[in-house]
Parts: C-alpha cells; sequence; structure tokens
C-alpha cells in the first residue's frame, strides 16, 4: 500500500479533545515496557526530551516510570498541549514536566542537549521525515539512549479496514478517520532503515512490535566515536 501524507499538526480542537479523552493506556504503557527492554541497564535520570509530546499521556506515564528524569515535551499544536497541561496538573507533576510549544526543526528549547529522547506515534505526521532525525541528533548527548515509537503502515487496504475495527471501532469518528489517515501516512520498516542511514543513524535498530506499531531505538552516539571504536 503507497503511503498518503496527513497534516502536520493535530490542532482542531475536537481532535485534540478526543485524543485527549481516550483510553490508549495499553499503546501507552506498552511504549514504556518497550524503553526498558530497549535499555535494560539503564538507570534513566537527568532530562528527557519528548519530541511530539502532544497531550502528554506518554509523557505523565514515563515521568512516573522513571521518577529520576524531568522532561521536556516539545508540540506543535497548542490545542493538544492544552489538555497536556491539564494532564500534568492532574498528575501533580508539574515541577517534573515541562511543555513548550515550538516547531521542528527550528525548535528553541530550554537545554542544548537531553540525556535521553524519546518520541510517540510524531514520525508519519511530518512532511518531511529527516527533520525528526536531525532533531535527534541535534539535542542527543553522546551516548543518550533514542526511542522512537509510531505506527506501522499496512500492506494493505483490508488490513488497514481491519485495524481500525479492531482498534477503533467504539471511537468517535474523529478518532477513526484519524487513525486510519495516520496508517495511511506510517512507514514501512525498509523505508525507516532507508532514513537512518541517510540520517547517519545506520545502528539504529528497527522492530516490529505489534500489529500496528513499530519501534526505532539505539544509543546515539558521533561518527568519530562509532569510527575509533573499531
Amino acid at each position: 500500500m503507497q503511503r498518503v501524507p496527513e497534516p502536520e499538526l493535530m490542532d482542531e480542537e475536537d481532535q485534540a479533545k478526543a485524543y485527549a479523552e481516550a483510553d490508549f493506556s495499553e499503546p501507552h504503557d506498552h511504549f514504556v515496557s518497550l524503553f526498558r527492554s530497549a535499555f535494560p541497564d539503564d538507570t534513566l535520570a537527568g532530562a528527557v526530551l519528548d519530541l511530539g509530546c502532544g497531550s502528554a499521556d506518554v509523557t505523565v506515564r514515563f515521568a512516573r516510570a522513571f521518577p529520576n528524569c524531568r522532561i521536556d515535551g516539545v508540540d506543535g499544536a497548542e490545542a493538544m498541549l492544552g489538555f497536556g497541561r491539564k494532564a500534568v496538573r492532574s498528575a501533580g507533576l508539574e515541577q517534573r514536566i515541562r511543555l513548550i510549544r515550538a516547531y521542528l526543526p527550528d525548535a528553541t528549547l530550554p537545554l542544548t542537549s537531553y540525556d535521553a529522547v524519546i518520541s510517540n506515534s510524531v514520525l508519519h505526521h511530518l512532511a518531511d521525515p529527516m527533520v525528526l532525525w536531525a532533531s535527534v541528533k541535534r539535542w542527543g548527548k553522546s551516548g543518550a539512549p533514542i526511542f522512537i515509537m509510531d505506527l506501522l503502515r499496512p500492506e494493505s487496504e483490508e488490513q488497514l479496514n481491519e485495524l481500525v475495527r479492531q482498534y477503533a471501532a467504539d471511537a468517535p469518528e474523529v478518532l477513526k478517520r484519524d487513525f486510519s489517515n495516520s496508517l495511511r501516512a506510517a512507514y514501512r520498516p525498509d523505508e525507516l532503515r532507508a532514513q537512518l542511514e541517510a540520517a547517519g543513524l545506520a545502528s539504529f535498530s528497527v522492530n516490529i512490535v505489534s500489529d500496528r506499531h513499530l519501534v526505532v531505538s539505539g544509543r546515539l552516539f558521533s561518527q568519530e566515536t562509532i569510527a575509533s571504536s573499531r
């Protein structure tokens, strides 16, 4: 199935409300557990950058799972960030989570580098996917764990329709529409490997982790560091 791009921002109020009120506990808890599996020996502390944090559900879950870190969540959609701020306040995590409205790749962030970079379901929204990989390299410290989870584009229209029926049958129409559009806009593993190669991140791994998700993960090292280790 050919990829069909979708809008970069989810800035409609009904979109943001439906997304914030939906139950994404299964995939978002899976995000946290998969991070632990990808970096089992890592005691995560310090500053974490969440690229495309949206309504901050993953951000909050990640902060709870890793109490020694603080997180800067970045998103370009003010409607999503409004619900994110409410979620952060409700969780009592205002001292550890900052939400920032900014647009990649021209964002101005509070820190020049971060101890880890994470992102959930943002890559398929970007008009140019290389923006995400450039942002990872720009803000990740050397050795930082990088963990990017995104949707996996189905192989056929029939498979896409079945995924929508299975996971969004009872969802509001706006969520059904967005889920369908996002599946069409998502990438396949071979496309991601080509992006990583072009970005100088070929050491990162690409793994399918569910019937609708894949993960890109690895540690960020400069080409000089990689060369000197050979």
